[in-house]
């Protein structure tokens, strides 16, 4: 098993608390005014033992942080996240969202 997928598999472990198995691998390219914002692969995991779903999307996606140069990037499979492509339209909106929120000091 490769490097990346135990390391998405150990994500899911710490951030979900349930161990997983790799399904598949989908490309996914998410586009908006004709112009490509996120371009990937989404590896699809089966989840064992999760109280809500059985199903879970993850990648691993590089960072301007000089301190944290990739992000971990894990969505749950549930209503109306329903697909890899959802997956990652529902991670960028989050990112816009969490960008967009006013600082505390």
């Amino acid at each position: 098993m490769s490097r990346y997928i135990d390391e998405l598999k150990d994500a899911i472990r710490r951030l979900h608390g349930v161990e997983s198995s790799h399904v598949a691998t989908v490309p996914v390219k998410e586009s908006f005014q004709e112009q490509t914002i996120w371009e990937g692969n989404v590896e699809v995991f089966e989840l064992y033992d999760h109280p809500e779903t059985d199903k879970l999307y993850a990648w691993i996606h590089e960072t301007d942080d000089p301190n944290n140069l990739e992000q971990h990037v894990t969505v749950l499979h549930i209503h109306p996240i329903t697909s890899p492509q959802l997956a990652v339209r529902a991670a960028i909106l989050q990112e816009y969202r969490d960008r967009e929120r006013p600082k505390e000091n």
